[in-house]
């Protein structure tokens, strides 16, 4: 069962409606047996999977308490924790290798990530040991996240789980959750699921020249609207229940520098690969080259993280040696900002850095979508020899999957998705200035979205409800 899937809409407002009529001490039960059947309602042995990192974490970060209470003697007290956490680690991301590399498990690259941040925590005494071992398993199995994400932390939905005033019955929750999941459904199936379409048949051939270019952008804002799509729906999910799960995408094709980028990106996944391996690594604390070295492992492991090919390498490796070109080469940019006398606040100036850094990241996602290196660098190639302008309006770009109305269509929408993240990257939301409207105007544009998710995107020619790019990560 997925969440764009029929199936979810009946199980969804079931879950919802029982969790608000039952008991208050029933609830967290509630939501725990959902979440388990949701999971393994794509195969019943990964509930198996889960159950084991849940059961070793839970105890072994008690273990870590009662090592940091009972042991008074500090060095053998952190010799003794420093050997739990490696002996966690071994078996987590041991459990990780084998169900990500041997035999393919959903969602365990995210909550095993989730589990080790909460071990982590408890090591670093940033949080307190969980002693309610079915809170602890909804934590890590909470149904809108398990699959995909966002990678909660123990001092965000842990908090939450542990306060009972989150069960109380909000009517805003409810609204602001449902709107949450009909942009996340827009996001999903009428952009991601349409240009998938288009991207996938000048992958498949090919293509050079514009085709591939236009597909490789298009493809940017496949891969966002379909992750960034599930992370909305996850989030309304949560905010229906009372639950505030963690923003993952904070208009990241906005940002002008690639480092700014992947704050604004996947941030969940991003921040866990700062606070647990960037900062224990040394951070930028032991001098330039280190800092350097460490960006680059960071980025090599998040490659390797989101598959075992060398695209996945090369792709971690541009990310990474982009930042770090863009740092050793900041004072000859900022001597030919100077020469060319480019106002740095000027709106100019930051259109061609978002512009620069678009362009970049989105060459790295060559490789990222590619069946492998040879077919990605071939394409680069192609996108400069087999260059031709005519394609835009000879009619042959409507030849690969999508109609000459789907695509004005599509572009429509991808402009609605640009002026939303524009309003978002300036702290403007959308869902409080819509307060302020006439409540006509409102309902307007919900029928709009809902119609457009209907029509192009249940209805459309590539409705799939079982695919999440995200899912095979």
């Amino acid at each position: 069962m997925t969440t764009t899937s029929f199936k979810f809409l009946i199980f969804f407002p079931i879950v919802v409606m029982a969790y608000y009529v039952i008991p208050k001490r029933f609830r967290q039960i509630w939501l725990l047996v959902v979440s388990y059947y949701f999971y393994m309602s794509w195969d019943a042995k990964y509930g198996l999977v889960l159950l084991a990192v849940t059961a070793v974490t839970w105890l072994g970060a008690i273990m870590l308490e009662w090592i940091d209470g009972r042991i008074t003697e500090e060095r053998r007290r952190d010799h003794l924790k420093k050997l739990c956490v490696g002996a966690l680690g071994l078996a987590v991301f041991g459990a990780l290798f084998c169900c990500k590399y041997i035999v393919l498990v959903v969602g365990i690259s995210f909550y095993t990530l989730q589990s080790f941040g909460y071990i982590m925590d408890v090591y670093r005494g940033k949080a307190m040991a969980e002693r309610n071992f079915l809170r602890y398993a909804l934590f890590l199995s909470f149904f809108p996240t398990v699959v995909s994400g966002p990678i909660e932390r123990s001092t965000t939905l842990l908090c939450q789980l542990r306060c009972e005033e989150r069960t109380n019955f909000r009517l805003e929750n409810i609204k602001q959750g449902l709107c949450m999941i009909l942009w996340g459904y827009f996001l999903k199936l009428v952009l991601a699921e349409r240009i998938e379409f288009f991207v996938n048949a000048v992958y498949s051939q090919s293509l050079g020249g514009v085709y591939a270019i236009l597909a490789t952008m298009l493809y940017a804002v496949q891969i966002y609207c379909d992750f960034a799509g599930y992370s909305t729906l996850a989030m309304g999910a949560g905010r229906t229940l009372g639950f505030a799960l963690t923003e993952n995408f904070d208009a990241p094709y906005l940002a002008s520098t690639v480092s700014e980028f992947w704050r604004r990106w996947h941030r969940s996944l991003t921040g866990w690969f700062r606070d647990y391996i960037y900062i224990p690594l040394g951070g930028n604390r032991k001098g330039r080259v280190r800092k350097y070295m460490n960006i680059m492992i960071v980025f090599m492991i998040s490659g390797i993280w989101h598959g075992d090919g060398w695209k996945y390498l090369i792709w971690g490796g541009l990310n990474g040696f982009y930042q770090v070109a863009g740092e050793v080469l900041s004072p000859v940019r900022k001597k030919i900002v100077r020469a060319l006398r480019l106002d740095k606040m000027g709106k100019v100036y930051k259109v061609m850095q978002v512009m620069v850094t678009f362009v970049l990241v989105d060459f790295a996602w060559l490789f990222f979508r590619a069946d492998s290196t040879g077919r990605a660098l071939r394409m680069a190639r192609a996108m400069i020899t087999e260059f031709k302008l005519s394609v835009l309006w000879d009619g042959s770009l409507y030849t690969l999957g999508i109609k000459q109305a789907e695509f004005i269509f599509l572009l429509l929408a991808v402009a609605l998705l640009v002026a939303v993240d524009w309003l978002h990257y300036h702290r403007r939301y959308v869902l409080d200035l819509m307060k302020d409207w006439h409540w006509t105007v409102r309902t307007c544009l919900y029928a709009g979205l809902l119609m457009s998710v209907v029509i192009f995107g249940v209805f459309g020619v590539n409705y799939d409800e079982g695919t999440f790019i995200y899912f095979a990560f």
